[in-house]
């Protein structure tokens, strides 16, 4: 089964990430924020990652970036899940190339789908 490596600061929608998509088989992983994401995506290899935007030390949009600027990290898929869906926050993740938006609060089916597409599933 994929892997998903879950990026939130916060611990309780961390754990709902996760234990929704422990519960259909696949295989996660957990950081507490964009530089704990970008210091463990290397020992994970994530087939797909979900991306909170607001987060303390290294927030989701410059992640993003710098996992889409790293050839290693480059293909790797990525769910912004955030509360900021203005129209130029889903056009700033769009220039980013980021794959998938889900708006907080989001339903777990549509995590589940999304994940399971990015991931080839």
């Amino acid at each position: 089964m994929a892997r998903v490596l879950v990026v939130d600061d916060n611990e309780v929608i961390r754990q709902l990430i996760a234990v929704n998509l422990q519960l259909e088989g696949f295989e996660v992983h957990t950081a507490v924020d964009g530089q704990d994401c970008l210091d463990r995506v290397g020992d994970v290899r994530p087939d797909v990652i979900t991306l909170d935007v607001m987060m303390p030390r290294l927030d989701g949009w410059v992640t993003a970036l710098r996992l889409r600027e790293n050839e290693e990290t480059r293909a790797t898929k990525v769910v912004l899940i955030t509360a900021r869906a203005q129209e130029d926050d889903l056009r700033r993740g769009r220039d980013i190339g980021v794959d998938a938006y889900l708006t907080k609060p989001f339903d777990p089916n549509e995590l589940i789908v999304t994940v399971r597409d990015l991931a080839g599933l």
